[in-house]
């Protein structure tokens, strides 16, 4: 077999885990419709991709990781993605705030928390705030100072697989600074059932109140050094991603099966539909590009990283959401029905655009970078 060399595929030494989660991506596949029709955590897919391995790998060699490459991340959450985006969004959920707690914490904790990861412990982010605006890293609840700690009285919302957490990576503002603490779930901690959604409905990304919290002193994570990447920012655009990979298959797979009465020709000899399948193709080939790119960015601890991620998430984003709407038009009726896949997959699109930094924030950030660029010259 050829082993591919391109800077932006997993590299050759890492190929087992994008095998292992391609088989893993097998079986989610199965399930996947269940799991939107129930609303329930898929538990049993997030216990075998930690069984797996994959939860360990992502961690540093110095706390028992392989420090797995964010290419092979993005690679095999795009799989995860493609066969069930809510198991998908809870685990780069559970990496990126467990990942998180390890890279910003003291070495003791940190050594704590890689620890309970490799324990099979679940992590899960508790940042974004109702009043935020999308911008999930500014927050604008304070942490008050209280014996052994700060405590936090307040919400969270989108907090994915809240209700299996063990760990919560928290944000409040502490003397007028944003701070990360890690918290363990306790009884002044409520879970409001508000997870009645059109799409990614098995995430059950709950709000999540916070009555008199104590975020302990030491658990509060170290000050920022400066930018570095992240695998939440990183991965974003592989959740849409895979689902504009399932979209772009489950549209293929009826425009090929459905004959046309008059002509007795299957759909897929429309040439209308070769072009939409062609820009389609296109579309999503340029964001995997870019995305690719970006991760290749963060392997090298590149400056450039935050950047590219804002241009590489809206590019998925709406790749996804045109590829499904595209699906929904060639399913035509047969795609309408709830047995459909086209009709999830349609419904999952929509969320990426959504989830923070929204299209519409990535979109402002970079007009007002272009517009200041060609001002400046």
């Amino acid at each position: 077999m050829t082993v591919s060399t391109h800077p932006f595929e997993a590299p050759a030494h890492e190929a087992h885990w994008v095998a292992a989660a391609r088989e893993l991506a097998t079986g989610f596949a199965a399930t996947a419709a269940e799991f939107d029709e129930t609303a329930e955590i898929p538990l049993a897919n997030l216990r075998a991709l930690h069984a797996s391995g994959l939860d360990a790998a992502t961690l540093p060699e110095e706390h028992g990781g392989q420090d797995l490459s964010y290419r092979t991340f993005g690679a095999v959450l795009r799989l995860l993605s493609a066969a069930c985006p809510s198991t998908a969004c809870i685990w780069l959920m559970h990496i990126g705030a467990a990942g998180g707690l390890v890279q910003m914490s003291t070495p003791e904790v940190a050594g704590f928390y890689a620890g309970e990861l490799k324990a099979g412990k679940r992590f899960a982010n508790a940042l974004s705030e109702p009043a935020c605006g999308n911008l999930f890293l500014l927050p604008q609840q304070i942490a008050e100072p209280a014996e052994g700690g700060f405590r936090l009285t307040g919400a969270k919302r989108f907090v994915s697989g809240c209700e299996i957490a063990d760990h919560f990576l928290v944000n409040a503002l502490v003397d007028g600074t944003p701070a990360f603490f890690g918290h363990a779930p306790d009884d002044t901690m409520t879970y409001v059932p508000i997870w009645d959604t059109m799409g990614l409905r098995a995430s059950r990304s709950q709000l999540v109140t916070f009555d008199g919290t104590l975020l302990r002193a030491d658990r509060r994570c170290l000050p920022s050094t400066g930018p570095r990447p992240n695998h939440i920012a990183a991965g974003l655009a592989y959740l849409s991603l895979g689902i504009a990979d399932a979209a772009l298959a489950a549209l293929t797979e009826h425009a090929r099966s459905r004959t046309i009465p008059t002509t007795g020709q299957p759909l897929s000899d429309m040439q209308w539909l070769e072009f939409e399948a062609a820009d389609a193709a296109l579309r999503l080939e340029s964001a995997a590009m870019y995305a690719g790119h970006t991760m290749w960015l963060a392997d090298q601890n590149s400056p450039g990283f935050i950047g590219a991620t804002v241009r590489a998430k809206p590019l998925a984003n709406e790749a996804a959401r045109d590829i499904a709407q595209l699906g929904v038009r060639v399913g035509g009726g047969s795609g309408y029905l709830r047995t459909s896949p086209i009709q999830r997959i349609f419904r999952d699109a929509q969320a990426g655009g959504l989830m923070a930094y929204s299209v519409e924030v990535c979109k402002a950030h970079l007009g007002k970078e272009t517009l200041t660029a060609q001002a400046n010259g």
